[in-house]
């Protein structure tokens, strides 16, 4: 199974969070790790990373907090991604020189490439602009994602008003 690291969820968390906000909005470290569901023991080492990688500002202080470098259009998947992982990659042989001694002659290594083209194609098309305004819409207009009671998601459901499960067909 290819996965991504728990930290790169995290990361893709926190940079949907900002960018769910007012353009240049700035928000504490905890506040993010309460509304996304972060363990807070994560967050500085997550923001440091993505501050790192140039998508994320920090500012110290009384009103200082998290924002984003850019606006959300121009901070893709991908970038969050490579932040956290490095290069994507479906095998080692495409980054690691030596990784493999058959290499050169594998016809396999080829389709890994075009596999790995792909992927990261598809994850540099996916801007966190397009993915906060779907929570946006899933959410009736709210700025903010689930809260740890999961209120919201019950009142949108209509389960938490009616009390009654209700049958999908």
């Amino acid at each position: 199974m290819i996965v991504i690291g728990r930290q790169t969820d995290y990361a893709a968390r926190i940079v949907l969070h900002l960018a769910s906000l007012e353009e240049g909005a700035r928000v504490t470290a905890r506040e993010i790790a309460a509304t996304r569901l972060i363990p807070p023991a994560f967050i500085r080492r997550i923001v440091s990373r993505l501050s790192a990688a140039g998508i994320l500002i920090t500012v110290r202080g009384n009103k200082g907090g998290v924002t984003l470098a850019r606006p959300p259009f121009r901070v893709s998947l991908r970038e969050v991604i490579e932040a956290m992982e490095g290069p994507i990659a479906i095998n080692s042989c495409l980054t690691q020189a030596g990784a493999c001694p058959l290499a050169e002659l594998c016809p396999v290594q080829s389709s890994w490439a075009g596999a790995t083209q792909h992927l990261s194609q598809y994850l540099d098309g996916v801007r966190f602009d397009a993915l906060a305004a779907s929570i946006r819409n899933q959410r009736g207009g709210g700025k903010h994602g689930p809260t740890r009671s999961g209120r919201k998601l019950a009142e949108k459901s209509g389960s938490a008003r009616s009390g009654k499960e209700q049958k999908i067909t």
